[in-house]
């Protein structure tokens, strides 16, 4: 009897012993949107915002304007939500006019219970589109934002565009840089961005140096695919987890989905290209249980954002497209990083 009753305390320690090891997976869902032309209304003094006015070539009304901010809430809202009920930590977000359009994002019927707040600076670009970031609070804190203009660090020239949107903050206890990106487009030629690609990776060297053991990530619209010169050498995002030469290097998800499961966010010269990219620093990869790391990478896509039937079937559905109003959502996909905590 006395054998038995400690046979039964030995298979009771073990069992509370591996209850005691268990953790439960915390998500924080990373992302990051283009989302095409996000005007307003209203004229703002300084920008080429004339076809986005109501009198303009698009004829850009209260109407309009209203679906827009409704189909990018639709997506926003969902997006992440098939991993964690609280959708999305943090999302890049990039043609964006001024804070005004943020605002009604945040503050829309699908949204507004997550009480999503934004990061926003006004940009020089000439279109008059900038990048931000929104973010859940509760999920990550920010403690310091700057909008680091673009200077080629290979000539020392600072352009006057569309800035890097640099947003420093608290990740599931960790220190987390985030770079948004929306580099210059397909009609200036590759060293454009390639000397973007260049400034972001000196960057990044410069924050993990001022702060050691901080994660960054970079996000953004690059306008290249990832084994463009730009990203691929420039920013030196590499295809295989191995090869990031430790915490400091850069390791691109991207790589295996666009060539390996035909994966893309856009359409630019009738083929599917993978410009929005997310990409991790490499502590991001192999850190112990207790901390933040990488699970998976995913391009966001239902069938409500592409076009049902007509001559562009299977096109992803933009606001406008041949001179005709779509009520569409963008001409790019979304694209998410899940990255994953174990707390005991």
């Amino acid at each position: 009897m006395k054998k038995l009753f400690l046979l039964l305390l030995a298979v009771l320690f073990s069992f509370s012993a591996v209850n005691a090891q268990k953790s439960t997976p915390e998500f924080y869902n990373v992302g990051f949107y283009n989302l095409e032309n996000l005007f307003d209304t209203i004229h703002d003094a300084g920008k080429n915002d004339y076809d986005f006015l109501p009198e303009g070539k698009n004829k850009w009304g209260t109407l309009k304007y209203t679906n827009k901010i409704n189909n990018m809430a639709m997506v926003l809202a969902e997006m992440g939500t098939d991993v964690s009920a609280d959708g999305m930590a943090v999302v890049g977000v990039c043609e964006v006019e001024n804070a005004r359009v943020l605002q009604d994002i945040v503050e829309h019927e699908n949204l507004i219970h997550r009480g999503w707040r934004y990061i926003h600076y006004e940009g020089n670009d000439k279109r008059g589109v900038d990048c931000a970031l929104l973010y859940n609070p509760t999920l990550f804190e920010p403690i310091g934002s700057s909008l680091v203009p673009y200077r080629d660090v290979r000539n020392d020239t600072v352009y006057l565009t569309r800035g890097f949107l640099l947003v420093t903050g608290v990740m599931g206890g960790e220190t987390v840089h985030i770079i948004v990106n929306h580099w210059p487009s397909r009609s200036a030629k590759s060293p454009a961005r390639e000397g973007a690609g260049t400034f972001v990776r000196h960057l990044k060297d410069s924050l993990m140096n001022a702060v050691p053991g901080s994660k960054v990530i970079v996000m953004g619209d690059l306008n290249d695919n990832p084994d463009n010169v730009s990203v691929s050498e420039s920013l030196g995002a590499v295809y295989d987890k191995k090869d990031t030469g430790g915490a400091k290097g850069l390791y691109n998800p991207w790589w295996k989905i666009f060539y390996e499961e035909d994966g893309g966010t856009l359409k630019y010269e009738n083929r599917w290209h993978l410009f929005d990219q997310i990409i991790l620093s490499g502590n991001l990869l192999y850190a112990n249980a207790s901390s933040l790391v990488f699970h998976k990478a995913e391009i966001f896509s239902r069938a409500y954002m592409f076009q049902e039937k007509g001559r562009y079937k299977g096109s992803i559905k933009r606001t406008h497209a041949g001179g005709m109003w779509l009520n569409g959502y963008s001409d790019h996909l979304p694209v998410i990083v899940y990255l994953v905590k174990r707390v005991k």
